[in-house]
């Protein structure tokens, strides 16, 4: 077997929930594909008819600060100056015919090997909860606190409760 361009485990760690939906940014996408992001977005608008909003949508501008404060990534001068594109799956399996280059259709392989092991480990999660639910019916109440325990170490963090600061306070006097 061929080895992969770019490893599965590369594209999972790029893959982001924006809107409810798994996409990938199209700077993430033009670094995948050795193009530059304004190439692969000019490409985009050429076609613009084979990327309607369920393939692809631009964030927000609050979308983009929220990303821009979660990854720390640049500030006024340099870096972006509009908010980047989004490409859910089906908007990335058309990229690669508006690409139209190897490297493209070899990424677009993994990238598509990559949501489809992701869709695969969110439905085991899901048979994991059932498994769980039917085992709690089956036992009686003295188990209710490990059931507890295991539906809150299953839960995604919320994303709007505040993380409490790493280190260390020093009482100065």
């Amino acid at each position: 077997m061929k080895a992969a361009l770019v490893p599965v485990e590369r594209i999972e760690r790029q893959i982001l929930l924006i809107r409810g939906q798994k996409v990938l940014l199209d700077s993430q996408l033009a670094e995948l594909y050795g193009v530059a992001t304004a190439n692969l977005v000019r490409a985009m608008k050429r076609n613009i008819d084979r990327f309607p909003e369920d393939f692809m949508f631009q964030l927000s501008r609050e979308e983009f600060a929220d990303l821009r404060c979660h990854f720390g990534t640049s500030s006024a001068w340099g870096g972006r100056r509009y908010p980047p594109y989004a490409f859910t799956e089906h908007g990335v399996a058309m990229l690669s015919s508006v690409l139209r280059s190897q490297r493209a259709i070899q990424v677009n392989i993994e990238i598509m090997r990559a949501f489809s092991r992701l869709r695969h480990l969110l439905a085991s999660h899901a048979e994991l909860a059932a498994k769980i639910a039917r085992l709690e019916r089956k036992y009686d109440s003295q188990f209710k606190v490990v059931f507890d325990a295991l539906r809150a170490l299953m839960e995604p963090p919320d994303p709007q409760q505040p993380k409490s600061r790493i280190g260390f306070l020093s009482e100065r006097k």
